[in-house]
């Protein structure tokens, strides 16, 4: 019987295990969030967050919210450090 062939075997087959923490996927996501800071599109994103809170999907996105949080470890003390 042949395996079902998908998209993230190919993944799996090309990017090795990097043990506790990938730091491929952290530059990647740090990278991306840079080129998104610098975009110019961060308030307007703001403002549309803000105006889904505020509106018809405020109590479902509050919901998720709290679902997340309940399944938090807390705040990361290195935060509040200066």
């Amino acid at each position: 019987m042949t395996k079902a062939h998908h998209p993230k075997d190919d993944v799996a087959d090309h990017q090795a295990n990097e043990g506790e923490g990938n730091r491929t996927a952290a530059r990647a996501y740090n990278a991306e969030q840079h080129k998104f800071a610098e975009s110019g599109k961060v308030e307007e994103k703001a403002r549309e967050a803000k105006k889904a809170i505020d509106g018809a999907e405020g109590a479902e996105l509050r919901k998720a919210e709290d679902e997340g949080k309940r399944h938090s470890h807390g705040e990361d003390p290195q935060l509040r450090k200066h």
